[in-house]
């Protein structure tokens, strides 16, 4: 599903408040697709359950992925006979599309749902959706793979999980443990605004929603379940790991390319304590730091392998600048995307440019120091020329890293300091209602102007942040809301 308008800011995570008598709290999806058999014990069992455990008004609604069989007519009946209980009928399969579905539509400020087969034990509900009703996590998933989970399953079925959530974690930096586990829930007004960036309407569409979640800064609670694997499920197993590596790659391709709009996605809730001015902690040192140590590491080590290469035909002078030609391209462009977060191609040029000036510097500090050493010994031993190496380039490091900062990358603190100026201002001069056709920028001046429509950076629909590249247009308003606002399985064999 896509929409053309901006949802709207989001406000501050925070409890949510008591709701009147029968106003739904939490909505529970149940999607399915020919469980005629299964549909009705599973509903009697979990209303059951959220009556006698859950302290919130509740509803389960049963989505109908176009079944074939008697399951529109068994959820026709379960509506009528039990309180709290609904169903919808899509005339397209596809969990994600049920899932997109029903939650567009509800009312209720936690959304989750399971799977019909109740693998799960209903017991980690109430942990589940916890988290969201205290306002402490923004999504929450049911873990197999934590360590204190339970779970009875098959050699197969257990290596491709595992192997899945390996490839997550490797490809994509995942930090979740299990993308695929049918237990989950999300705040209503996350999913207002998550949900339109979400592609796939299939399995996939969990992993996605988590990956997109993750990168946005936003919290996901993980909940440690027991769980039963189902031998009669009917998941084609295969065509659904064919489908989900497909997934990985398409979200793994457009991370690399930057066309994914996570700057507009960062942490758009503004509670994030590492928002915060504080006085005396520049914003992201420590992390840029860690990021800057890692790259620093590989690159000497990459600069030591090369200089080795080069000195075994060419004179020590030569091989030096030559390896650290080459290791400062490429520590360059690693301390641009993954130390200081730029994306995409703008400024990369002129970045490399810098890149090599401070290389130059480098280069001055390392063959000062070789050049002192062989004014000092005529004929040094190879391991004394590394040594010495390695101690200017320490050296040469820390005046890099100070450079990269506060000059090569100092446009990425300029552009957030004035996005945050342009929103201060847009808040004045925002119309109270519908969406103003005009811009306003930070900088005085330049004149309003419309919105020059652009290159849309991700997908094939059109999106709310469909405006001009954003290294040459100013933003519209922010449609991502960057202002503030029992038994162990074990023994069921």
């Amino acid at each position: 599903m896509r929409t053309d308008s901006s949802p709207g800011p989001l406000p501050v995570r925070e409890h949510l408040p008591a709701a009147a008598a029968g106003t739904p709290v939490l909505d529970v999806v149940v999607p399915v697709y020919n469980e005629e058999k299964d549909l009705r014990s599973c509903v009697l069992r979990l209303h059951e359950h959220l009556t006698r455990t859950f302290p919130y008004a509740f509803r389960i609604t049963i989505a109908d992925n176009a079944s074939t069989d008697g399951t529109p007519r068994v959820a026709a009946q379960l509506a009528a006979e039990l309180a709290g209980v609904g169903s919808r009928r899509l005339e397209q399969k596809g969990r994600g599309r049920a899932l997109r579905s029903v939650w567009a539509a509800s009312e209720a400020p936690v959304l989750a749902y399971m799977d019909v087969d109740l693998s799960t034990d209903l017991n980690a509900l109430l942990p589940l959706v916890a988290p969201l009703i205290s306002g402490h996590s923004d999504l929450a998933i049911g873990s197999r793979l934590a360590r204190s989970s339970r779970v009875v399953r098959g050699a197969k079925r257990e290596f491709i999980s595992r192997s899945y959530n390996l490839i997550l974690r490797g490809s994509l930096q995942a930090r979740f443990t299990d993308a695929q586990c049918g237990f989950k829930a999300i705040r209503r007004d996350v999913a207002q605004v998550l949900l339109p960036l979400v592609e796939d309407t299939g399995w996939f569409f969990d992993t996605e929603m988590l990956v997109l979640a993750e990168r946005a800064g936003l919290r996901i609670h993980e909940v440690p379940v027991d769980w039963v694997d189902d031998p009669d499920s009917t998941v084609h197993l295969m065509r659904t790991a064919t489908e989900d590596l497909r997934g990985v790659w398409r979200i793994g391709k457009a991370l690399a390319t930057g066309s994914l709009p996570l700057d507009r996605l960062a942490r758009p809730f503004g509670d994030d304590p590492r928002d915060r001015d504080i006085q005396d902690v520049p914003k992201g040192l420590a992390r840029q730091l860690v990021g800057f140590c890692v790259v620093g590491v590989l690159s000497t080590l990459c600069y030591l392998l090369l200089y080795s290469l080069f000195r075994q035909f060419c004179g020590s002078q030569i091989a030096n600048a030559l390896a650290l030609l080459v290791s400062a391209v490429a520590n360059t462009a690693a301390n641009r995307r993954l130390t200081f977060g730029v994306r995409g191609r703008g400024g990369a040029v002129r970045h490399q440019a810098q890149g090599l000036v401070v290389f130059a510097i480098g280069l001055a500090l390392t063959s000062g120091s070789l050049a002192a050493l062989d004014a000092a010994t005529s004929a040094p031993a190879h391991s004394t020329e590394l040594a010495v190496l390695v101690a200017a380039n320490l050296a040469a490091t820390v005046l890099r890293f100070l450079l990269f900062r506060a000059w090569v990358f100092q446009d990425r603190h300029e552009e957030a300091a004035r996005q945050q100026a342009y929103r201060d201002r847009s808040r004045e001069d925002r119309p109270t209602t519908g969406h103003s056709a005009v811009l306003v920028v930070a900088d005085d001046s330049m004149r309003r102007q419309p919105v020059r429509p652009g290159p849309r950076p991700y997908g094939t629909a059109p999106r709310p942040y469909d405006t001009a590249p954003y290294d040459t247009a100013p933003y519209d308003i922010d449609p991502y809301g960057t202002d503030p606002y029992g038994t162990d399985p074990k023994e069921a064999r």
